[in-house]
Formats: C-alpha cells, structure tokens, sequence
C-alpha cells in the first residue's frame, strides 16, 4: 500500500520503467524480488531492466540488505542479497519451465501483441539448440534470451533434473557477478577517481546495456551477412 501511494503520489511515466533506480527508489529490495522473478517466471517481463538493475542495486547493497538487517559487513550484505535474489531467479526459470511444459507448444500459434512476439520465442529455440543445457546459465545474461529459455526447455521437455542444476548455476552465477561487479566497481572508481557512480546511473544502464546487446546485435548483423554469402556462391 505504502508503495502504491509512493508511485500515485509522483508524476509516472513508462519509461521509468527502463530505469533501474525507479525499482530501487520506490519498491527496495522486495520489488527488485518481483522483477527478477517476473523476467522469466511471467513471459511479458522481457522488457525489465535485469541486468542493470542487479548491478546498480550491487552500488546500492548496503541501504537494500539493511531493509532486512543491519550487518555492518559489506560481504555479508552482498552474500544476503545474492541468496534472496538468486532464490527469486531460480523460482521465475522454475514457473517458465513448467508453462514450457503445459502450454508451450501452442504459444507458437498465439497472436502476436505488444507483450508477446513470436521472434523471441524461435530466437530462444535456437540458442538452445545451438548451446543444450548450458543455454540456461548463458541465457541468463541475455536479455530477451533468458526470459523464453527455461519455456523452450519446457517445451522441449528438457530433463528435470538436468534444468534445476542448470538453473541454479545460470542464476547464482549472474546475480553474484553483476551485484559484486557493481558493488567494486562503484567502491575502486570512487577511491581512485572520487568519481561517483551513483550521480552518472545513466551511463552506467547504457553500457551495460550494450554490453550484453552487442553479441545479439553482431550476430544479427554478420550472421545475416554470412547467410547472404552462401545464397550467392551457391
């Protein structure tokens, strides 16, 4: 309630949507819970912010674990952060999962909608096709890529078994590196150049933002390049 009266009470508009410090701001850490769930538990949550989000809440470890306690200790915040968000990581590829499984193969037939693209669901198939297993740890630091691959491997009726452990690293491993790789980044950039990364978030989202588009936007470009080469020569 008192979240929904901080939201109503502000001037709202989507594209904060896109933006990491929004979540921080006005919901904390049981908010940053949700998306990290809803980015794949819930298919329509490709759009949110994972990636920079974990890592701006990884400069912002401190005020989030102290929603919960106060420790003093900026270690055991991060270890606490990256338990409960990896938890919530792993129950959002969990539901996926099981929708792969009940519902997938129809969704192939679905109408396409603002929320829901049939390009995104073949894109998955793909890269996991092309990776296995391992596309669920990969996956997890691709955006659009991680919110249909536990569903693909669903779908394709990926062992159990073989999905929770993969689930769980893919998880555990993306949340651990991008709070920590905030949290020091934030920490050795204001030592060294008393620069703080907190006033220049945006910059920080753009390039995260790019880094984990890059490999999308390179195979697009030159697998589309490489594909043509072949029709020509034969």
């Amino acid at each position: 309630m008192i979240l929904l009266d901080t939201m109503l009470s502000t001037a709202f508009h989507w594209s904060q949507l896109l933006q990491p410090q929004f979540y921080i701001e006005h919901g904390g850490l049981w908010l940053i819970l949700f998306v990290v769930f809803a980015e794949t538990g819930l298919f329509a949550g490709f759009f949110l912010p994972g990636d920079s989000l974990l890592f701006v809440a990884g400069i912002y470890s401190h005020n989030l674990a102290n929603e919960f306690f106060s420790s003093g200790n900026e270690y055991i915040d991060l270890i606490f952060l990256v338990i409960l968000i990896s938890l919530a990581g792993i129950a959002g590829n969990s539901v996926g999962y099981w929708f792969g499984r009940k519902v997938g193969p129809a969704m192939y037939g679905w109408k396409e909608n603002l929320l829901f693209k049939r390009k995104y669901l073949v894109q998955a198939h793909d890269f996991y096709e092309k990776h296995g297993g391992g596309a669920i740890v990969i996956a997890r630091f691709i955006p659009i890529i991680r919110t249909f691959a536990p569903i693909v491997a669903g779908i394709v009726q990926m062992d159990k078994k073989k999905f929770a452990i993969f689930n769980v690293i893919g998880c555990v491993s993306w949340v651990f590196s991008m709070l920590f790789g905030g949290h020091f980044l934030q920490k050795w950039i204001l030592a060294e150049f008393n620069f703080d990364l907190r006033d220049h978030l945006e910059v920080i989202v753009l390039g995260i933002v790019f880094v984990t588009t890059a490999p999308i936007i390179y195979k697009l470009i030159f697998g589309k390049a490489k594909s043509h080469s072949h029709t020509d020569q034969a």
